[in-house]
Parts: C-alpha cells; structure tokens; sequence
C-alpha cells in the first residue's frame, strides 16, 4: 500500500516554488504533503510532494518543460501528541528500514500522516508497520 511521490529539481532561486504552486493549482491539483530542499549537492532545490491526482501533476509539470520522477512512498498514520512520532519509527527501527526522509502530508484531528521515504526497502516498511496495525493509506489519500 503506497502513494505516488512527484518530485522535481528546480534552479534555487526566488520564485519558483510559486511557479511550481501555480502550474498546479491553475490545473486543480491539489498538493497535500511537501517536502523541500536547497541544500543538495548541485547547487539547486529538490522538491518532493505528494498531489491528489499523480497523473494529472505529471502532465502538468512535464507539459512545462520539468523534469518529473515518480515513485512510490509510505503514507503512514501517527498519533499527533508528544512522542506520537515513535509509533511509526520504533517498528522501522526494529525491522532495520532505514529512513531517507519524512515530511508530513495531512493532519486528521488526532493523527498526522506521514510521508516516508525508504528507498528500495518499502516493502520490508509496510510489513512492520502492518503489524504494528499502523494505518496505511494508499490511493484514499487522495481523495481527504
């Protein structure tokens, strides 16, 4: 159970994150969980997000010239108090996923879900999550 994960390069530089904002919106894509960077090791911003139409932000950013890397990641519910955050990184601890990164997507009252990336150990993180009975989302997210 995975959601697609877009993610771009961009130059770093004021602007472009509105840029890329507005491309979406103007065509009603919704983005639901971010994660963004200027400290990589070219020099430019590395964005990474999740939409509730995968497909149609992939047209979207490609049809203006953007390179677009799909893949799968973790959506994983976590409680949203103090310490609610070890619920999900005990079991991958556990079960020796290494996290790549984490961003948050949506908060629902209680509970925050997660975005994880786990590179090419996603299978082994949805089996101990399962049985840890963390909640999962896979393409419901998309639609909250």
């Amino acid at each position: 159970m995975t959601v697609k994960q877009l993610t771009i390069t961009m130059p770093n530089q004021p602007g472009q994150l509105a840029s890329v904002s507005e491309m979406l919106g103007d065509a009603g894509v919704n983005v639901l969980g971010l994660f963004v960077s200027t400290s990589t090791s070219s020099g430019d911003g590395i964005m990474r997000f999740v939409v509730d139409n995968p497909e149609k932000g992939v047209n979207v950013l490609t049809g203006q010239g953007l390179d677009v890397k799909q893949e799968d990641v973790v959506a994983a519910e976590t409680p949203h108090h103090a310490g609610g955050l070890l619920a999900v990184l005990n079991p991958l601890k556990r079960a020796q996923v290494n996290v790549d990164y984490i961003y948050p997507c949506i908060q629902t009252g209680e509970a925050t879900i997660l975005i994880l990336g786990v590179g090419d150990q996603t299978k082994e993180a949805i089996e101990c999550l399962k049985k840890d009975w963390i909640r999962l989302y896979g393409s419901e997210l998309y639609n909250m």
